[in-house]
């Protein structure tokens, strides 16, 4: 299991931003931290999933 550093903050319309410091333009925001936590965990593993090289078999 990895472990990443997320930056959270709260927009002015009352919106929870996250940022995935560790990976380039992995972000996304929420209405509630709860959501926003599980949207975290989503965008890593679509931005990981994104930048995986294919095998050559």
């Amino acid at each position: 299991m990895r472990e990443f550093t997320v930056l959270v903050e709260q927009d002015e319309d009352g919106y929870y931003v996250a940022e995935v410091v560790e990976l380039r333009g992995c972000y996304t925001q929420a209405r509630s931290l709860d959501e926003l936590m599980e949207r975290v965990r989503e965008a890593i593993v679509l931005h990981i999933e994104g930048n995986e090289k294919p095998s050559s078999s």
